[in-house]
């Protein structure tokens, strides 16, 4: 557990583009199967969602992952970013 102080007027606040590479990065470690898994529904949720905060090499990792996928895994994984987006 953290024991320290955090310097309030210190702190730097986190660059606008920081999202889209966290939500990238998500993706790529569904995709890579680093989890011991791959999971192509998690990996497609993420790319779209980094895809749609600005990172344009997520689309064509979506695209690449999305022809591995069927018909109803990728309305699966279109559902779950929607759902991601609305509460966030």
């Amino acid at each position: 557990m953290f024991q320290g102080v955090i310097d309030q007027e210190g702190a730097v606040p986190v660059a606008a583009t920081a999202i889209q590479d966290v939500l990238f990065e998500r993706g790529m470690y569904w995709a890579s199967g680093r989890s011991g898994v791959v999971n192509l529904v998690a990996a497609h949720k993420w790319f779209n969602l980094a895809a749609l905060k600005g990172r344009t090499d997520a689309m064509s990792h979506r695209r690449e992952v999305a022809e591995q996928m069927s018909d109803v895994e990728i309305a699966a994984a279109q559902r779950e970013a929607r759902a991601w987006m609305t509460t966030h």
